[in-house]
């Protein structure tokens, strides 16, 4: 029986992003620089990460490698839930068979680790113009091809298969303009896959940050909520100006942002969630906003589950 205490709640490490000191990938980097990255976190208080693939890519390195990484994260004194993979859709024209093979990869690697559960996403790399803005979800990126949905489904499905041989569970990430873009097209792309091992990760702060209009977050929730078996949880402001259309929107802890988080984890628990939390947060601070929001779940779940 999960508690307050024992509920796994990860860090995201994207907040290091995957240049090393040196420039290089931090794929490459002596384990000295993990080890510098994951003491910042632990000094926080944090005791779990995701080590997302925008950070380190755990299905890219050796298996010798993979042990440096563990001995690293043991050293530190942090473990690992659930892991995260970050713009490396499955059914990308030019990587998807590759970004295929590292999630088949992660399959292997995660229950090594005491991961419950493998997430992945059919976004893809930032554009140009994404990459130049100050937020990058204030211009235009990737919109999923439907011609590619049958395939998507076919190897979300055969990675569904091989995380429930390896007692995991996939968990499809929601993400704008993609097949799991709105709550209703996620739950129809989710019965369609129709795999015990396979559920959403219903990351509406991607949706809730976009400046368009958007379903009230309660609503979004109760449809995709049902359905879930992980989360990436982050918050943001939003605010519209109806003589303008203006939009604005910026990342927020959850205690303060446009989503009532304390309402939104009550009912995840009413609904029958049981999944780890990974806490995400842009811009500013990001690790020490995180290191905050973790505690602000735990005092949520405790004041729910007593």
């Amino acid at each position: 029986m999960l508690t307050a205490e024992s509920w796994p709640i990860a860090a995201n490490m994207l907040s290091f992003g995957a240049t090393a000191p040196d420039g290089g990938h931090i794929k490459d980097a002596p384990a000295s620089v993990w080890a510098s990255q994951m003491r910042q976190a632990r000094d926080l208080g944090i005791t779990q990460i995701d080590p997302t693939d925008a950070w380190v890519p755990l299905a890219r390195l050796s298996d010798a490698r993979v042990e440096e990484f563990r001995r690293t994260l043991e050293d530190a004194g942090l473990t690992i839930p659930s892991i995260s993979m970050t713009r490396s859709s499955v059914v990308d024209r030019e990587k998807g068979e590759d970004f295929l093979a590292e999630a088949h990869r992660l399959m292997d690697i995660a229950p090594t680790f005491g991961a419950s559960v493998v997430n992945i996403g059919f976004m893809q790399a930032l554009t140009p113009a994404q990459a130049d803005a100050i937020w990058f979800w204030l211009e235009d990126g990737h919109h999923d091809d439907p011609a590619l949905r049958d395939l998507a489904i076919e190897r979300t499905r055969e990675l569904g298969d091989h995380a429930k041989a390896n007692g995991l569970q996939l968990s499809l990430e929601m993400y704008e303009d993609t097949y799991v873009g709105t709550p209703e097209d996620a739950v129809a792309f989710l019965q369609d896959v129709d795999h015990e091992a396979v559920g959403l990760n219903p990351d509406l702060g991607n949706l809730v940050r976009l400046h368009r209009p958007m379903p009230h977050p309660s609503d979004m929730y109760e449809t995709v909520l049902p359905h879930a078996n992980f989360w990436h949880i982050k918050n943001y402001t939003r605010d519209f100006d109806p003589a303008t259309g203006a939009y604005t929107s910026a990342p927020m802890p959850l205690k303060y942002g446009y989503v009532n988080y304390r309402q939104v984890i009550r009912r995840a628990l009413e609904l029958g969630y049981t999944g780890p939390f990974c806490c995400e947060h842009y811009g500013s601070d990001s690790l020490g906003v995180i290191a905050e929001n973790i505690q602000y779940i735990r005092q949520v779940l405790a004041s729910a589950l007593a």
